[in-house]
């Protein structure tokens, strides 16, 4: 088993291969274009290391449930970690797109909590945070209890703008970029369309959820399409200037594998959508769809941006110290995985890694220490193209001393030179070694 101190070493460019072989994950082919997840495996023992602390973490998700693990996995039986969620279930984004496509269910992207709770003794509370209190460093239910804490961890994902003329649209029209029901309701409505019909999707300014999400989810609803909508069509409207990851992979699969399929469209933002039509009127001119699928803009989640002074970032995002994920604004309190304004991606796999640092550095702090000076963190995914082909991309991230941001090491980031059957394999090995990180 790889220690906290053995992980924060290895994580770097250069020591990511030895990473996987100590921790025994990485994608399963083996091939020049497998990419893996340095996944410290589970036990059923939680080593004494003499740490002790109280810390409360709001939110279940993957930085949320990851911090937890580790807390009490590297800093002991002295660690008192409380880890407030209000969903029993946590349902996986990732993979989500293939849920559209019936190649998932949404049952095979559910996990609990239980485990972080029975192998890490992980505090599990079912409940609704109502309010943060910095000064008396308290987490204030709903139910009117409280939480006190030494150290609070903050990782409620993100939130959703309301895009104008959508406000009473109810499920008629939905972004299911959060997965659950509403992923559920687009695949009904991808089911419902007829041969010849038009899927409109958008995608908003960056930063945003998984920056490869939308040009994948437009390849896999096309790759679908071809097979059971004759002559249907896949319209993407992206407000950005140009494709905002693993762009040789998307031209290549917009231009060739969904050649005739797929019209994408650059610079397009959104002034109004009419539901009742199937309209939006964009800067590119009025596009009627028969099913719309709009991403709107996202923001910190809400006990984030109800915590006075934490989004000090575009009005929109939690300022963070990166060694630490404390925040730049309030004392004690951290912000881990989509929420915060780092430089780093809003992924699965960083906000994972993100949790690491975070949990590294509280034991730190607790021991009487500092952050770790110079961490090192990394992001992988891989991206389904068609039904059975994928592509990767993965970035490695260290501390700049300079800017007091992660930036992507030179050499250490690529993405797959091929669309292939191998990676589409992998990308579930990775998945699998992904969420058994954070949840077993």
């Amino acid at each position: 088993m790889i220690d906290r101190r053995q992980f924060v070493t290895l994580l770097g460019a250069g020591g990511l291969g030895m990473l996987l072989n100590a921790c025994g994950g990485g994608g399963g082919g083996g091939g020049s274009d497998a990419v893996g997840t340095g996944g410290t495996g589970s036990t059923n023992s939680v080593p004494t290391s003499g740490t002790s602390g109280r810390v409360v973490i709001v939110g279940g998700g993957m930085a949320g449930a990851t911090a937890a693990k580790f807390l009490r996995l590297w800093g002991g039986s002295g660690m008192d970690v409380t880890l407030v969620e209000r969903d029993r279930q946590y349902q996986s984004n990732i993979l989500s797109n293939l849920v559209l496509t019936g190649q998932r269910t949404m049952a095979s992207l559910a996990y609990t909590h239980a485990q972080l709770a029975s192998a890490y003794g992980v505090k599990v509370v079912y409940g609704e945070v109502a309010e943060i209190d910095p000064a008396g460093k308290r987490v204030l239910l709903a139910d009117r209890s409280n939480l006190p804490y030494d150290r609070l961890i903050l990782a409620p994902g993100i939130a959703f703008d309301t895009l104008p003329g959508l406000e009473g649209a109810g499920d008629s029209i939905v972004h299911a970029w959060q997965a659950g029901p509403q992923t559920v309701t687009l695949q009904q409505q991808l089911a419902g369309m007829n041969a010849g019909e038009v899927f409109v999707m958008t995608i908003p300014k960056t930063p945003y959820r998984c920056p490869p999400g939308p040009y994948e989810r437009a390849c896999v609803v096309a790759d679908w399409l071809k097979t059971r909508k004759a002559g249907a069509k896949v319209i993407v409207l992206d407000a950005n200037a140009s494709i905002a990851a693993e762009p040789a992979t998307f031209e290549t699969a917009f231009n060739f594998t969904h050649a005739g399929v797929i019209e994408y469209h650059t610079g397009v933002t959104i002034n109004h959508i009419d539901p009742s039509t199937r309209t939006l009127d964009t800067s590119a001119g009025l596009i009627r769809g028969d099913v719309l699928n709009p991403i709107p803009p996202q923001r910190a989640g809400a006990i984030v941006s109800n915590t006075a002074g934490l989004v000090n970032v575009n009005g929109r995002w939690a300022g963070v110290d990166v060694r630490s994920y404390e925040s730049t604004a309030v004392a004690g309190i951290h912000v881990i995985g989509d929420a915060n304004g780092s430089t780093q991606p809003k992924a699965g796999h960083i906000a994972n890694a993100e949790a690491k640092v975070c949990a590294d550095a509280i034991l730190r702090i607790f021991a009487g220490g500092s952050p770790d000076p110079s961490p090192v963190t990394n992001s992988a995914c891989y991206s389904p193209i068609t039904a059975n082909t994928a592509s990767w991309l993965t970035v490695v991230f260290a501390y700049d001393t300079v800017t007091g941001t992660m930036k992507a090491v030179p050499g250490a980031s690529g993405e797959a030179s091929s669309i292939n059957r191998e990676n589409y394999d992998d990308m579930f090995v990775w998945f699998n070694n992904l969420m058994g990180d954070s949840f077993a």
